[in-house]
């Protein structure tokens, strides 16, 4: 049973490290790369479907991105896509290739990101407070039901303790990569 519960608490755990890492791969530094278009949509054939799955994205040089699409007629679709999603982005259409510069960043700009990135931090740790939180209510649960002891209920409670420090100092560790990578120039 304490098993049971610590096994679930590190994998809860690590879905909230994943889903950090995806929020933070969407903060946006002044280098290009593909991610950053897979969650806008194209309208194909009547479907609104991610860019990804209609054309071939391709980092053309660091501050750029190449979009080509399979059918030929998509580019104006993708070009006004990419445009329209208030990313701050200029594409243009060069033959049957979508170029998509990057602009650089200004200061406050790179402050204002920082900051998001930072309340991502915050979210993040305290999900992860809160899966500790659930685990050692889970295990008084167990130790009241009798079905384990006082000890192996401490002792399995400073386990989740050592896992929430862990979760929490690669949260950290990510930010601060996070935070050097946009302020880079």
């Amino acid at each position: 049973m304490i098993a049971d519960v610590k096994k679930t608490t590190e994998q809860k755990m690590q879905k909230t490290l994943e889903a950090l890492k995806t929020d933070l791969g969407k903060v946006r530094t002044g280098r290009a790369h593909t991610g950053l278009l897979d969650h806008i949509t194209v309208d194909y054939y009547g479907t609104p479907t991610p860019i990804p799955q209609v054309a071939n994205v391709t980092l053309v040089d660091n501050r750029t991105i190449g979009v080509s699409p399979w059918e030929k007629k998509m580019a104006g679709a993708i070009e006004k896509a990419i445009r329209d999603a208030d990313l701050g982005l200029n594409p243009s259409t060069v033959g049957e290739l979508v170029r998509v510069p990057m602009p650089a960043l200004t200061e406050e700009r790179r402050k204002d990101l920082i900051k998001v990135v930072r309340h991502e931090g915050e979210n993040a740790r305290i999900a992860v407070r809160n899966v500790r939180r659930d685990s050692n209510s889970h295990l008084k649960d167990l130790l009241k039901q009798k079905k384990i002891a006082e000890d192996d209920e401490r002792r399995a409670q400073d386990d989740v303790q050592k896992l929430t420090d862990r979760y929490i100092a690669e949260i950290d560790k990510l930010l601060q990569a996070k935070e050097a990578d946009l302020m880079a120039i």
